[in-house]
């Protein structure tokens, strides 16, 4: 297969499970990955993300690990510091049940904070394991806010010091379904322009 030809760091952009667990990001480090999902798009600028900023050892984290599913629990305690991202609902009068737009527009502001972390050398693994509710009470998440998913970030690490599940993730190969089964021209109909032999594999 030919390489896929996009921009970095889109390119290089993967999610490791193997975290260096001595690893600490700076402060000033932790706000530029903030700014950059400060500056995601935003339907009418409602900004509707919030992050709760967990650096490993803090008093989020340590009511996050033991809330994480089983697979999830020995990778994401050891990332330098983990990003819990809430939406946002009960401002400007909208409706709870108005999830839709807010919803994307988070996904847009973790997604660039992800791609600013692979351009700082950084790697991002974003996760949704874990008890949603327990957690948010425990975080005293209002109830017009909603308690999305994680995102792990920090160095890579040795896999030797992980658990032989944790390690294997890592060798996997990237893979997507083709671009023919996402690009409709009408729903279930791929949009004609594809090339049908396009990659759907990137090389870690």
């Amino acid at each position: 297969m030919n390489p896929v030809d996009i921009a970095e760091p889109l390119r290089s952009r993967w999610s490791p499970s193997v975290f260096d667990a001595r690893h600490e990001l700076s402060d000033a480090e932790t706000t530029r990955l903030l700014e950059a999902a400060q500056w995601a798009p935003s339907s009418g600028n409602r900004q509707p993300w919030r992050y709760i900023v967990a650096p490993r050892g803090s008093a989020a984290h340590r009511l996050l690990v033991p809330r994480l599913s089983r697979g999830n629990s020995g990778w994401v305690p050891r990332a330098s510091v983990v990003f819990l991202s809430v939406v946002e609902l009960g401002q400007d009068g909208v409706e709870l049940s108005d999830v839709l737009i807010p919803t994307h527009d988070v996904g847009q502001a973790s997604a660039h904070l992800t791609l600013q972390a692979q351009a700082m050398g950084l790697f991002a693994h974003q996760f949704g394991g874990f008890d949603h509710d327990g957690l948010a009470a425990d975080l005293r998440i209002p109830d017009t806010a909603r308690l999305l998913a994680g995102i792990a970030v920090g160095l890579r690490g040795d896999p030797a010091e992980v658990s032989e599940r944790d390690a294997e993730r890592d060798h996997r190969e990237r893979r997507r379904r083709p671009l023919a089964e996402t690009a409709y021209a009408a729903w279930g109909v791929a949009w004609p322009g594809l090339d049908p032999s396009g990659p759907a594999t990137l090389a870690t």
